[in-house]
């Protein structure tokens, strides 16, 4: 198991479009990764448990795999926030 925690710089957090690119880069891995707010945890390949999280501006987030390639899993959608989904 690999974690992360990652900020959400974004004016309106992560919101529908920041969300589906991240789920769309974590669907490119083997390995089970979720998105944890505040003891909350979320399958990180799902819109829905992904929005569910309501995260908003300035808030953290911690990124947690565990698979194969667990370690590249975390590091790429730390990358893909510490952007501001730009990449």
């Amino acid at each position: 198991m690999f974690m992360k925690e990652a900020t959400i710089t974004g004016k309106v957090g992560l919101h529908a479009r920041p969300a589906t690119f991240l789920i769309q880069k974590a669907n490119e891995f083997n390995c089970n990764i979720w998105l944890e707010k505040d003891e909350r945890r979320v399958n990180a390949k799902s819109l829905l448990g992904v929005l569910s999280l309501g995260v908003g501006k300035d808030e953290t987030v911690r990124i947690i795999s565990d698979g194969p390639d667990e370690t590249e899993a975390v590091n790429t959608l730390f990358e893909l926030i510490s952007s501001d989904f730009t990449e």
